[in-house]
Parts: structure tokens; C-alpha cells; sequence
């Protein structure tokens, strides 16, 4: 018997804490947690109660272990166990076919994170011909990236350091989301009595509770919020004149956007108290305008609300802009582009974008959100050196592909493959997504478990997880920084990393000139190369990184003139003109909630009893993470079944109960959950996301229970009334029905 020890990552949420395995002949036997690698605090391990899965999950019994084929009808739950070089032979030979009958764009792909590398399936895509990937992009990381990019010209991180006076919470929970090193600093924030920390949220949540302002708008309003900061800054005097007069552009415009959201009319708007919005406007500026650096984070609560998304993004770069709080020490820094290769160069799509811009569905519908609108964006930001991640803000409109699944228009799409995600649970508007699976020729779903979307699959292909496979995180190439590191054995069973599985089908399919790295070990080597650091060096360390330098833009070009910023201008962007170009907002302006009853529902459910109200969804909740970690029984025993809250003055006022069963109902469907009663914004309720039952069988009717309590069966992606840019669909925001129910729920049953 053979006994060592092996540097390892988790990789149950996206920081891959370090761990050092004990192997023995090939399994592991005992992990640990490895402080002295990233991210470097014991404290993170010591409150996370996910990772201990980690040893479980190797061996469970739930886990897909050989490739698996359909044998009986879709959805029947009837396989049978083949070998791999069967299965992606069949899919290669079935994938050629489609091609050649439909053309490249027959083939999607939905992917979700952060428990994969994304740059295999897209180079994967990139090679076969088709651009249309499917991801969260659009109400998660791409809005902000856009609008950041759009006004600096890249993207910026909050520096929080010992100089920094005031620290800005938007729209994210770290305490629940992560248990990260950045929560362990706002913990440090809160109990400094020289450092004011503001968060921004309709509920009270855990990071709230740290925070010195807790301000709580209504959902949707947050763009009206922002300028109503602008407002009080501009007003009062706080404006950082120095820096807007010599690097801000279209000052005066923002300035007349913001004269009509005086702090009366957003207190109105927002449900704010005008002291709350007034304090927060001060203690974001400073009491006298830049006495010191502020930082402000932002997150997927202000990500999903439909047409207010991009305006509500812009409007907190503008403030940043006008309180100098741009890569100055301590505020918001402007990150630097990858040392190593970058997510575009290993995607491919940069090479072959002629061929691939034809294709893309979202041309005529989201002129940003498209290869048009980012060549136009790379054309600046490539003067810079630095390169955008081609495959994320491109990614097709999930309503338009799965309209090329239902009628063929402009293309017919009759193939998919999903990894890292289950689009039945996490996708809006499940009836419409499951019709659409349903009716392919060709479903591959690379998977831990048979999920509700697995089922219906023509071909389950086992995935290595955690500790089984190598992992390099670097965040789409926007900041010089991944991590990660080695896995600690080779794969159990029969299970592939993602990385050998798409290599192996580009093999089959002519691809071999494009996938010259034998290993995922081997590819990630070859990125880091450029960047001066071995294979060897990272899985030491567990990181690579260099903090990016500060007042950037004052840095000398060859005509000794300061570079200044990568956009349209040279100058922070307050009026936009690429937006203007691509016939968007110059300024930020507000857009409308998003609306899902009909008049007609709205009155036939209010005869029933129901109550109309504003809802979101989405909130992280630990130990959970979207639909993940439902199969592990100590989590359910705490989380047992999926929860609507509201306020305890909005259950009093509308006669509702807590622990009672409700049922909240769109046009689009219903589902049934347990209420409860938390501190939140009144006349307001939270869905609980994601929930299923891994335990049930997947086949059909059921689907592993999914049609009970899947928030998604209320929700909807329709281009109509999402952001006109990007296109981001509503979570957050959304009108629904709710009502009283005098069925058990089955997660009390059998849960």
C-alpha cells in the first residue's frame, strides 16, 4: 500500500479552497484544509460546511459513473451502460449528420459555472461552427462587465485597504453567497469605527446586519437610487471637480439626468427615507468630496432586473466617476488584462468570427450583446492590450435559441449539450424549456447525477468533479489573477474531465490541429507560459496574481501623452458614446418592472383569494447554491423544504400565516412553497430558487419532483420587455399572485 500527500482544491463554490489529500492506491482517504495556499485564511474553511462533502460525494451512490445511452422513450428513465469511444463516436457521427443537413448553427450549448472550465465546450462550439452558447451571462457578470467596460474602458474591482472610508454593498449577500475572504474583510469594515460600510438590500440579510446603513428600495428601483445619490453629491458639492474636468465625459448630461431625482421623489420611488439617502450619498463621497477613496461592489441582485439592468450599472459607474473613486488606492480599481493567455485565445472565436458573426441570433434583437456590437467594443479595448472574453458577451438569447427549437427560424437548432447546469431548474420559464429539450434530435448532458434535465437526455456523460480534476479559475480573463490547482487522483470509474471530453469529440470531428495539449494539466501549463509560471509553481502556490497599479490612465504613451482610458473618448464615459452608437441610453434612465399577469389572471386569481405583489428570487441561501447540494441529507435536515418569505407587517396585513403552504402563480404557471417571515422590505416576497428532489426518481411524470416548487415554472426570458443591450430577463422585480394552499407539500411528506 502506497500512503502520500497531494495538494487539491475544492470546488463547491467558485473560490476552490486549497486542501492537501491523503492518497492511498489511488483513493483518498482523508483531506484537509491548506491554509498556506490561496485564499490563505483558515477562518473561511473553518465556517464553510460544504467542503466535508468532498470525500462523500467520490463514492456516492448517486453519481453517474459510466457513460449512459437512452434506450426507451425520452424521459423513461430507461439506459444502458456504454463505453465512451461507443458514445462519442455515435454523438460525432450524429453531430456531422446535423451539420450537414441544417448547417453549423444546429448545434446550442447551455453551460453554467462556476464548477467547470467554460473554454473547452466554447472552443469545442468555436470549431464546429456555431455560436450559439447559452449561459447566466445575461443576468449574471455580463451586465456589469459591459457597462464597466463601456465607461472605463475595462472592468473594476473594489481595493479595499486601510485608506479606504466607506464601503458600498449593492445588490449582493457575501455572508451567504460565499463565505469568502472579501466577506471576512467587510466583517473587519463593520466593527471599524473610522470605515462606514452601506449595504444596499430589500431583505436583511447577514451582511446587512454588519453594516452601518442598511438602505432596502423596492426592487427594480435601484437605477432611480444611484442617480439619487448623484443627486446629493452633485448638489452638496461632493463632486471630486478635478478629476471630472479633466477625465470625465458628458458631465453636464448626467448632471441634468440626475436634477430630477431630488431625494423627496426617490424616497417616493424606492421606499428609502430621504435621511437614509442623503447620509449614503455623504458617506459614499466623503464628507467634504474625496476625503477619501470609497469602494463599491455590486452583485446578481441588481444583475436581474430586465430593462433597468444596464441603466442601473452605468448610473454606479457614473457615481464612482464623479467622486474620483477610479483606480485611485483604496476605491475601485481598474483591473489589468491577463498575463497568461487569455479566455479569448483559448475559445478560439477571435479566428474564426467571420464565419461565426452570420450566425448569431442575437444581431437584430440585442446590438450589444452580439459578435457586431463586441467587435466594435474590442476595436478600443485591443489598443489597450487587453482582450474580452469573446464566448460570455456574445452568448446567444436563450428566448431566441430556444425559438430556433420550436420553429426552426432563422435556423433550425436540433442538437444541445449541457454541462454544469440543469436549464429545467435554473432556466427561466421551464414548461417552455422542457417542450423545447423534448423535441431535439440530439440532447449530451455532462453530469455528477441524473438531474431533471439528464433525464430527458440521449446521452449522460459521468463528469470528474472535485479533487478529480484540475482547476484553473480565472474569471473570463478580466483580471490577472486565476487559481486553482492539481487534482489530488486520477478520476474514479469511468468518469472524464470536461476537457477530455471535448477534446476527444473535436478529435473525431477534424479537430486535432486545435487541441495539441494531450491533458487539461498540460493546456493549463501551455496558458500560463506567457505569464512566466510553470505547472509546477501553481500547484504550489495555488494562485497566480499581480495587483494591478493605480491612476493607469496617467501612464505615458510613446507620445508622452497620458493613455487615459480604453473608450470611444479616452475619458470616463458619464454619456456614453458607444451606447449612443448602438442606439442605447447616453445616460443612465430607469426602466419598467417587468410584468407576468395578465389583467385577466389578475382578477380571476383575486376572486380565488390571491393577493397581487412585486417578487424576488434568486437570494443565496447556505448551504445550498442555486439548485446544487439538495442531495445532501445534513443540508436538507436544516433547509427542508423551499420557503417564500415576507415581512412579518405584509403576512399581518394580507392574512397569511408562517409555516403555512402557498402557491404563487404567473401566466407562465405556479408552484408551491412554505412561508415564512423575515426582516425585508414590506409588500414584498422572496421565492426561494432552484429547488428539486434529487432523491426522487428521474423519469417522466415527475422528473425529480420538479414542477412543485421550481420558481422557474412562474418565470419568462422573452426578448420583449428584457434590456434592450444585453438582453437580461427578469428575477428580480417580476409581479406574481399569491395565495393560500390546502394541499400538503410533498417536501413535508417526504422530504
Amino acid at each position: 500500500m502506497t500512503k502520500e500527500q497531494r495538494k487539491t482544491n475544492c470546488h463547491f463554490c467558485g473560490y476552490c479552497c486549497a486542501f492537501t489529500a491523503t492518497v492511498e492506491d489511488g483513493r483518498v482517504t482523508a483531506l484537509e484544509p491548506d491554509p498556506t495556499r490561496y485564499p490563505y485564511d483558515d477562518r473561511i474553511l473553518a465556517g464553510c460546511q460544504r467542503w466535508r462533502m468532498n470525500l462523500d460525494v467520490l463514492d456516492s451512490a448517486q453519481r453517474v459513473n459510466y457513460p449512459l445511452k437512452r434506450v426507451g422513450e425520452r424521459g423513461s428513465g430507461q439506459w444502458e451502460r456504454v463505453s465512451w469511444d461507443a458514445a462519442l463516436d455515435e454523438i460525432a457521427t450524429r453531430l456531422v449528420a446535423l451539420r450537414e443537413e441544417h448547417g453549423a448553427g444546429v448545434l446550442a450549448s447551455m453551460i453554467g459555472g462556476p464548477h467547470t472550465s467554460f473554454w473547452p465546450l466554447h472552443r469545442f462550439m468555436t470549431l464546429f461552427g456555431s455560436p450559439n452558447n447559452v449561459g447566466i451571462g445575461q443576468i449574471c457578470w455580463n451586465p456589469r462587465i459591459w457597462m464597466d467596460v463601456l465607461t472605463f474602458g475595462w472592468t473594476v474591482e473594489a481595493d479595499i485597504t486601510d485608506e479606504t472610508g466607506c464601503v458600498l454593498i449593492w445588490g449582493t449577500n457575501p455572508a451567504e453567497s460565499d463565505n469568502s475572504a472579501f466577506w471576512r474583510a467587510l466583517l473587519k469594515v463593520g466593527k471599524d469605527p473610522t470605515t462606514k460600510l452601506v449595504v444596499i438590500d430589500p431583505r436583511y440579510t447577514r451582511t446587512a446586519r454588519a453594516a452601518d446603513l442598511w438602505l432596502a428600495p423596492r426592487p427594480g428601483t435601484d437605477c432611480a437610487l444611484a442617480l439619487g445619490f448623484i443627486h446629493v453629491i452633485i448638489e452638496e458639492g461632493l463632486v471630486d471637480r478635478a478629476f471630472v474636468d479633466e477625465w470625465c465625459h458628458g458631465y453636464d448630461e448626467l448632471a441634468a439626468e440626475a436634477e430630477a431625482y431630488a431625494p423627496a421623489r426617490v424616497a417616493e420611488l424606492t421606499g428609502v427615507p430621504v435621511e437614509d439617502i442623503v447620509a449614503a450619498a455623504r458617506m459614499f463621497a466623503g464628507p467634504h468630496g474625496g476625503a477619501y477613496p470609497s469602494a463599491l461592489v455590486s452583485g446578481r441582485g441588481i444583475d436581474q432586473v430586465g430593462e433597468s439592468v444596464a441603466p442601473t450599472h452605468r448610473a454606479i459607474c457614473c457615481l464612482r466617476a464623479i467622486t474620483g473613486n477610479v483606480d485611485r488606492p483604496g476605491s475601485c480599481v481598474l483591473a489589468e488584462g491577463s498575463d497568461f493567455t487569455a479566455e479569448a485565445d483559448l475559445e478560439l472565436t477571435l479566428r474564426f468570427m467571420d464565419e461565426l458573426s452570420p450566425l448569431c441570433l442575437n444581431t437584430p434583437y440585442t446590438p450589444l450583446q452580439c459578435y457586431e456590437g463586441f467587435a466594435k467594443v474590442e476595436a478600443i479595448t485591443e489598443r489597450f492590450g487587453r482582450k474580452l472574453p469573446v464566448r460570455y458577451l456574445t452568448s446567444a438569447h436563450p428566448d431566441l435559441v430556444l425559438r430556433a427549437m420550436e420553429t426552426g427560424d432563422p435556423y433550425p437548432i436540433r442538437a444541445l449539450v449541457v454541462e454544469a447546469t440543469n436549464p429545467l431548474i435554473t432556466y427561466a420559464d421551464t414548461h417552455r424549456v422542457y417542450e423545447a429539450l423534448r423535441s431535439l434530435d440530439l440532447l449530451v448532458v455532462l453530469e455528477y447525477y441524473l438531474t431533471p434535465t439528464a433525464a430527458l437526455a440521449d446521452f449522460v456523460l459521468p463528469a470528474a468533479g472535485a479533487i478529480e480534476r484540475s482547476i484553473f479559475q480565472a474569471h473570463g480573463g478580466v483580471a490577472n489573477m486565476a487559481y486553482g490547482g492539481p487534482k489530488a487522483v486520477d478520476p474514479y470509474y469511468e468518469r472524464k474531465s470536461d476537457y477530455e471530453i471535448f477534446r476527444a469529440l473535436g478529435l473525431r470531428l477534424g479537430q486535432a490541429e486545435e487541441w495539441p495539449d494531450a491533458t487539461f494539466e498540460d493546456a493549463i501549463a501551455t496558458t500560463l507560459a506567457p505569464c512566466g509560471m510553470t505547472w509546477e509553481e501553481y500547484c504550489e502556490k495555488g494562485i497566480y496574481h499581480r495587483h494591478p497599479g493605480y491612476f493607469k490612465h496617467l501612464v505615458l504613451d510613446e507620445n508622452d501623452s497620458p493613455r487615459g482610458f480604453a473608450t470611444m473618448t479616452g475619458k470616463v464615459e458619464l454619456a456614453s458614446e458607444m451606447l449612443d452608437a448602438l442606439g442605447g441610453q447616453r445616460v443612465p434612465k430607469p426602466g419598467t418592472p417587468r410584468k407576468l399577469c395578465s389583467p385577466e389572471l389578475i382578477a380571476s386569481k383575486q376572486a380565488e383569494g390571491f393577493v397581487h405583489i412585486p417578487l424576488i428570487t434568486g437570494s443565496r441561501k447556505q448551504p445550498y447554491n442555486a439548485s446544487m447540494y439538495f442531495n445532501n441529507e445534513a443540508f436538507r435536515q436544516r433547509s427542508p423544504y423551499p420557503v417564500v418569505e415576507m415581512s412579518e407587517a405584509t403576512a399581518d396585513s394580507l392574512g397569511f400565516t408562517k409555516g403555512e403552504t402557498v402557491v404563487v402563480a404567473t401566466d407562465r404557471g405556479e408552484a408551491r412553497f412554505i412561508l415564512d417571515t423575515v426582516a425585508m422590505c414590506d409588500n414584498l416576497i422572496n421565492v426561494d430558487y432552484g429547488w428539486w428532489h434529487p432523491e426522487w426518481q428521474m423519469a417522466e411524470p415527475d422528473l425529480g419532483g420538479m414542477w412543485e416548487s421550481n420558481i422557474n415554472c412562474l418565470t419568462a426570458c422573452d426578448l420583449g420587455p428584457t434590456e434592450l443591450m444585453i438582453g437580461t430577463w427578469s428575477y428580480n422585480a417580476i409581479d406574481c399572485m399569491i395565495g393560500h394552499d390546502d394541499t400538503t407539500l410533498s417536501w413535508t411528506e417526504k422530504g
